[in-house]
């Protein structure tokens, strides 16, 4: 938006009296910019000075009444926030009258209960306990709202939302014993018929209480399959009035702790009672931006406790506890918040999914849920577990040190309900979780219990698997294992009886809307063809490579090459990972540069292109990668950039699928580009190189300077990369550097693709496109795949009758 502001002319009368200048006006529009070749501009440097715009939708608007307008909404402003700030200082003094009342009565409350419980038993003793305990608050009852009515901002929003229908007719999902409070959140988030693995799943889930063995196709909905019978199972629980004697009370033949010595119980109790003590504000739901906060922020909140507490002890000497947290910890007949359900995943960003998925259903109940993994604050994950939540999502490491340090809430795993493991084959795989072994084996041994309930899913539960090749080399481990992958898997989880196996994935083990395409070429060539798909295929595309090391220099490349990227690898911070995942899915055209960290459960909205830079070592992999793009039933294209050390990966993935490589469609590319495209990349190349070895001789060599003047020795400039470098060499390299990216420039504005002119009149020294370079942005690569295969057919259509 743009201000013009018009000032009328002054004329002078014939009298030579001048006229009184009228008031200004001021025209408020929208400025449109003209799309203009950027060849027509690109001589003698002025293509970044020369921008041609177009007023459309003005209006005409008096400056005088516009200020007296704006003055008016200012006062209002000050009025109404000096009008806030009367009201929050009210509540303020109400709560702190209603909490010391609060207090006197709980004392007395308490007072007169040891009273009754030091007299004699008799009728009247009895009553008044009876009445105590109707006083006592249930959570059942009550249902705490989160203050922080704000919505956060992550990329599930907008994968989690099935329509725009906030009122979805839900009669669909009654017949599958779903809870009402599930079914209100379901009809507010748009999902108004369940998927297939869902309608499956819930029955025996829910009233047979059987185990479920799930395997499904990306994007199928997995997790409301094992999330809405876990859900149903707490309800369940909480509205149970008798109190459950096995949960509670341990058997005369006590078995001994193989992981841990034994604890007495009563100090546990004082355990915690000072982590409830310490905990800071209560009744607050647990989010992901909690989870994400610096440890700054924690240290502060941690100062804060202790200084409350301080408080607390000089001045209120008599209450060792906090009212609102037994309020919260204590449930109808007295029973203490055990957890209820555990949610393990292979990675922390389907962790922070899962819990996101979990809040959106049970946004009308007061479960609560926490999300223990590696990367966060873990002083903030104690606080949040000392809020007893009756869910748990965690990652397996994280969860391990949890429990080796004797967390109160992770002590006794034996009354847990519901255990869930996502992405099962890939965590159960030998020497990829050695914490979910350790953890999986106390499970079924010391904290065993007989009525839990045992979620397994995945999407490649089901797929043979062949053994490594070091192993196939030797003829005595060709049959390790004669069982099948189902029965060793369940054997590790410790499902032991007979569970529900849903089995709906296809033969080729990807979905049916995918188009799966590749190229062959050079490894060195790679590079061409994945910035020539980015630069003539716009969207939201993730592009997938084995190691790190390949993200890192893929990155610097393309930022030079001006694609902005945003990486992912386990490398970074978990703060940065999240927050690369957020602008991901904001921006409609972007890059996600990342490894396997991302291939498994992500619902990262309208992905339309997954390119597997590098071809992954097995076929499970390589479902999961082909898997981010065309979920519920969208379409999307897989493609593979093949070279010659990749063939025998591929070879082995497309064996284990059951699919024929040559009915592997190559992907069309216009030969005529790959010239301009090459020299970009080239000079990028060159650039990056130079910079990437810059910065690791200034790295090595600082160390050594700095550690030569802490010892007060001189420095031999043989123990520095490139020797001493003189000043001028420097400035030389910086020269040689910054005139490659002015180079680089002004290479990037020449066109590759044909523009269409938007102006009728170009100029002299303007340029037209050629007729034989090929259109940008005209269809999209679905469309040029599905026509090329078109073209093959009817050539071989031809050359069939030809012969004839």
């Amino acid at each position: 938006m743009k201000i013009m502001k018009m000032k009328p002319r002054n004329t002078r009368m014939s009298s030579g009296l001048i006229k009184p200048a009228k008031r200004s006006i001021h025209m408020k529009g929208k400025w449109k910019a003209i799309e203009v070749d950027p060849s027509v501009f690109s001589e003698e440097g002025m293509e970044g000075l020369v921008c041609f715009e177009e007023l459309t939708d003005y209006r005409l608007v008096d400056s005088e009444k516009a200020a007296a307008n704006a003055a008016k909404e200012l006062a209002m402003e000050k009025k109404k926030m000096i009008k806030k700030k009367n009201k929050t200082k009210k509540r303020k003094a109400s709560e702190g009258e209603e909490s010391n009342k609060k207090k006197q009565k709980k004392r007395k409350q308490r007072i007169k209960k040891d009273k009754i419980l030091e007299a004699p038993p008799n009728q009247e003793s009895t009553s008044e306990l009876q009445s105590l305990e109707k006083e006592k608050p249930t959570q059942d009852k009550v249902t705490k709202h989160p203050k922080n009515k704000k919505q956060i901002k992550n990329w599930t929003n907008a994968a989690m939302t099935g329509s725009d229908d906030k009122h979805a007719d839900v009669s669909a999902w009654k017949d599958l014993f779903v809870p009402s409070p599930v079914l209100k959140a379901l009809s507010s988030l748009g999902f108004s018929s369940p998927s297939p693995i869902q309608a499956l799943a819930l029955p025996p889930a829910i009233r047979d209480r059987m185990d479920i063995v799930g395997a499904a196709e990306t994007g199928s909905g997995k997790t409301l399959a094992f999330g809405i019978p876990m859900i149903h199972t707490i309800m369940e629980w909480k509205n149970s009035s008798e109190k459950p004697v096995d949960d509670d009370t341990e058997s005369t033949t006590k078995v001994e702790n193989l992981y841990f010595p034994a604890v007495d119980e009563s100090t546990i109790e004082e355990h915690e009672e000072d982590n409830m003590d310490a905990e800071g504000e209560e009744g607050e739901s647990v989010t992901e931006q909690d989870q994400s906060d610096t440890d700054e922020h924690d240290s502060e909140e941690k100062d804060d406790d202790e200084r409350l507490g301080c408080v607390e002890v000089i001045e209120n000497v008599e209450f060792d506890f906090d009212p609102t947290a037994e309020a919260e910890e204590e449930l109808a007949g007295g029973r203490i918040q055990p957890l209820l359900g555990l949610v393990l995943t292979p990675t922390r960003e389907l962790a922070v999914q899962v819990k996101h998925h979990i809040d959106a259903i049970t946004k009308f109940t007061d479960i609560k849920t926490a999300i223990v993994v590696g990367g966060m604050a873990q002083e903030k994950q104690r606080r949040m577990l000392n809020r007893r939540p009756e869910i748990v999502i965690a990652t397996p490491g994280r969860l391990w040190d949890l429990i080796q340090e004797k967390h109160p809430h992770l002590l006794n795993l034996r009354r847990l309900k519901c255990l869930v493991i996502d992405e099962a084959d890939r965590m159960v795989e030998r020497g990829h979780f050695a914490e979910l072994q350790s953890l999986l084996e106390m499970l079924n041994t010391v904290q065993f219990n007989p009525k839990r309930q045992t979620f397994v899913f995945s999407a490649t539960l089901t797929m043979d698997r062949s053994l490594p090749t070091r192993l196939l080399q030797k003829k005595k481990k060709k049959h390790l294992d004669q069982r099948g992958t189902l029965e060793v898997l369940m054997e590790k989880v410790g499902i032991r009886s007979k569970p529900k196996i849903i089995d709906l994935t296809r033969k080729e083990a990807t979905v049916e809307t995918l188009t799966e395409t590749r190229i062959h070429c050079q490894k060195e060539d790679k590079d061409f063809y994945l910035y020539y798909f980015l630069l003539q295929y716009p969207g939201r595309t993730m592009v997938f490579a084995n190691s790190i090391d390949c993200i890192k220099r893929l990155n610097s490349l393309l930022v030079i090459l001006d694609r902005t990227p945003l990486p992912l690898h386990a490398n970074m911070h978990q703060k940065q990972r999240l927050k690369n995942l957020e602008r991901f899915a904001e921006r409609e055209s972007c890059v996600l540069l990342t490894t396997d960290v991302a291939a498994r459960g992500l619902d990262i909205p309208n992905v339309e292109h997954v390119i597997h830079y590098q071809v992954p070592r097995t076929s499970e992999t390589y479902v999961h990668r082909s898997g981010r793009t065309a979920r519920a039933a969208k379409e999307g294209l897989s493609l593979l950039l093949i070279g010659p050390d990749d063939m025998m990966n591929f070879k082995k993935i497309y064996k284990a699928l059951g699919k024929d490589e040559e009915e592997l469609p190559m992907f069309p590319i216009e030969i005529k580009c790959m010239e301009a495209i090459k020299e970009r990349v080239n000079l990028a190349r060159r650039i990056e190189k130079i910079e990437f070895h810059n910065g690791k001789e200034k790295q090595h060599n600082s160390w050594f300077r700095k550690a030569a003047e802490a010892l007060d020795l001189d420095l031999d400039d043989d123990l520095l990369i490139g020797g001493a470098k003189d000043e001028n060499d420097d400035r030389e390299q910086q020269r040689a550097v910054k005139g490659m990216k002015k180079h680089l420039k002004h290479l990037s504005s020449q066109p590759v693709f044909k523009n269409v002119f938007y102006n009728k009149y170009p100029t002299q020294m303007g340029k037209l496109s050629l007729p034989h370079m090929p259109q940008a942005g005209r269809g999209n690569a679905l469309n040029r795949v599905s026509i090329q295969e078109k073209k093959q057919k009817l050539k071989k259509g031809v050359a069939k009758e030809q012969p004839q």
